[in-house]
């Protein structure tokens, strides 16, 4: 039986407060920051995708700070959003070459903002690994976050443009707590993860689907307006389609 979103993340914020799971600030609410994300981030970076990839964008939330420390020490270059993607600059970089600090000191949210470079869509490389926050998980890839919506846009601005695309690998980093048996609600805009890697184990899921793009149907005009780089691709790829389709992808020659 599928359920619905919000029950998800109720249940598992219970859970994680119940069993005593997570860290301040508490679960609810957010990304839950989970006992044990520096022994997930370990094992993320034991994987061969890991070891394979140059470029990663992460999360900016607590829980995935271990990875972001991790991956500039291992001199990875890290992509962030900027908060609700509400600038002209959208992202920012942190490049470990360029750093004069520690890595956890840059990987920290007041870290990047301070660190890191603002920069466009149009100045970020190719994604090699996708390291994302999730509320909830299932074994087959399919996954819950807060509710805001923001991760799946991302991926979507990054996979029009040609910067994500099936070479990309996805990971999130979560409590065993947070991997549940059951089905979990998916729309055309959600994205599966590959790898599920907590505290203890790492599952890897098939592949079975991925969003084709943008789907403007899902946007109100209020939203695509306070996001820059919305509008500047609404504008460039003209009316908006009649039928909640996906415009045809305009990648990077």
């Amino acid at each position: 039986m599928v359920i619905d979103k919000q029950d998800v993340r109720e249940h598992v914020w219970r859970l994680l407060e119940r069993e005593r799971a997570s860290r301040f600030p508490g679960a609810r609410g957010r990304i839950p920051n989970f006992v044990g994300a520096e022994r997930a981030a370990a094992l993320v970076a034991e994987q061969p995708e890991w070891d394979a990839a140059r470029a990663v964008k992460a999360n900016p939330d607590a829980p995935e700070l271990p990875v972001r420390a991790q991956a500039l020490a291992d001199g990875k270059r890290v992509y962030l959003a900027v908060p609700r993607l509400r600038t002209v600059r959208p992202f920012l970089l942190l490049d470990p070459a360029r750093l004069r600090v520690k890595p956890r000191a840059a990987a920290s949210i007041s870290g990047a903002s301070r660190y890191g470079r603002a920069i466009s869509i149009e100045e970020m490389e190719h994604i090699d690994l996708i390291v994302c926050g999730s509320v909830a998980v299932n074994r087959r890839g399919a996954r819950v976050g807060k509710g805001g919506g923001y991760s799946d846009l991302e991926f979507a601005l990054l996979l029009e443009v040609g910067l994500v695309d099936d070479r990309t690998v996805i990971t999130t980093t979560v409590h065993d707590l947070q991997v549940v048996d059951e089905e979990l609600p998916e729309t055309a805009h959600d994205f599966r993860v590959d790898l599920i890697v907590t505290p203890t184990r790492v599952l890897r899921a098939k592949r079975v689907r991925r969003p084709r793009g943008i789907i403007w149907s899902d946007l109100d005009t209020a939203k695509i307006a306070e996001i820059p780089a919305l509008s500047a691709r609404a504008a460039a790829a003209g009316p908006r389609p009649a039928d909640g389709a996906t415009r045809p992808l305009r990648r990077r020659a």
